[in-house]
């Protein structure tokens, strides 16, 4: 009976929303009279497209309300309303989701009010004949669970009535695929200069000041091997230390354009290398990224440098002593998990409560897996733990 109860409180709370806002929708009827009067006298056009922005937001309201109860999503397929205001009082009169708002807020105004006042002495009766049939008898309530019934079928209405066409959802899922796209293109051009400039700022700050060292202690010990050979010496003899310093900081470079140790042993054996150097006590689980041919190398190089950024912000911010790294070969490409027991709060600079120093390199790592067509997720509750996901697709 609780249970039954329950749910007839949250269908009524439904119901009393749809009510609501179709109240709203009445008031709103005023406002769509006056922009058909001021467009009718031209002077007012440029009402029109904010009054269809109003409308979708209404819509907006109804297509949330009708995923909380039924946790069914309606998609949304409308056209952009951008450009001069001819352009865009055409497209608002031209796009088909306008019309198909105009059809859902004249039957929303019908049924919304009177499924809403059907369901109130449904309460009434459903408490006399339920109380005696569930309290008395232990049967199953039979009246209050048609509250719940109602609550569905306004759902289903507002489902039905709000749906795109099929052609019109295509065309707005091609739409929102070539925006992501286009933001995908502009971060991974960002992310390019970025790593441009990184490699030109360690050649500049590293290797050539040591190339520029050695080339000075060379110079100078030719000019000394005549009068002072032993100075030479000693000159020549720290040449060679700056040459090994150069190599180290080449090295070093090569590494963070792409780790030879991915070419040597493949992105397992390069993950376990990064876990043993991490400082942490760190499990790695392989589910057959070993088995069968492997990923392609720009795949292999995102999942070893999303390891390394996770592991490092572990070592450095999350106060954890263990992590875990899971690597999986899946159907339609490659899952890296990293997980830690730390303090959590981390994020990529989208939120409050960033670790300092944690949201660029988790933002560079975003970009780096956007760029091919990857998700990654971060999950850093505050007091942890610190979940960080990673999907990059490709071909087996």
């Amino acid at each position: 009976m609780r249970e039954t109860l329950e749910r007839a409180d949250r269908a009524s709370t439904q119901l009393l929303m749809g009510a609501g806002l179709a109240l709203l929708s009445y008031v709103f009827i005023g406002v769509l009279l006056f922009t058909v009067a001021a467009s009718v006298a031209v002077i007012g056009l440029g009402v029109l497209p904010e009054t269809v922005l109003a409308l979708r937001r209404l819509a907006g309201c109804k297509r949330r309300q009708v995923a909380r109860w039924s946790g069914v999503r309606i998609p949304e397929a409308y056209t952009p309303l951008t450009g001069t205001l001819t352009r865009r009082v055409r497209t608002a009169l031209q796009d088909p989701g306008t019309w198909r708002d105009l059809r859902w807020l004249a039957a929303h105004l019908a049924y919304a009010v009177v499924l809403f006042h059907v369901a109130l002495p449904l309460w009434a009766v459903g408490a006399l004949v339920d109380g005696v049939w569930c309290g008395l008898l232990r049967r199953r309530a039979l009246v209050l669970p048609l509250i719940g019934r109602l609550a569905a079928l306004d759902a289903a209405c507002s489902r039905v009535l709000l749906m795109p066409a099929p052609q019109a959802l295509r065309a707005a899922e091609l739409a929102e695929r070539v925006e992501e796209l286009t933001v995908t293109r502009a971060d991974a051009v960002a992310a390019h200069g970025a790593e441009l400039r990184r490699i030109e700022r360690d050649l500049h700050d590293g290797a050539q000041a040591r190339l520029v060292a050695l080339s000075l202690r060379v110079g100078l010990a030719k000019r000394m091997y005549d009068t002072d050979p032993e100075a030479a010496r000693r000159l020549l003899d720290d040449a060679q230390d700056q040459a090994e310093e150069a190599l180290t900081e080449l090295r070093h470079v090569v590494r963070g354009i792409h780790p030879p140790i991915l070419t040597d042993r493949g992105l397992a054996g390069a993950v376990r290398a990064l876990a043993a150097g991490s400082g942490l006590d760190v499990t790695v689980r392989d589910a057959g990224v070993e088995d069968g041919p492997r990923a392609p190398a720009a795949v292999e190089a995102a999942a070893y440098f999303a390891v390394a950024e996770a592991l490092t912000n572990a070592a450095r911010h999350s106060g954890a002593e263990r992590a875990s790294v899971d690597l999986a070969r899946s159907a339609r490409g490659l899952r890296v998990v990293v997980r830690d027991e730390g303090r959590g709060g981390a994020h990529d600079g989208a939120g409050a409560g960033a670790v300092p120093g944690g949201g660029s390199g988790l933002t560079g790592m975003r970009r780096r897996v956007a760029a091919l067509d990857g998700t990654m997720e971060v999950h850093s509750p505050a007091g942890g733990p610190t979940v960080v996901e990673v999907e990059l697709p490709c071909v087996w």
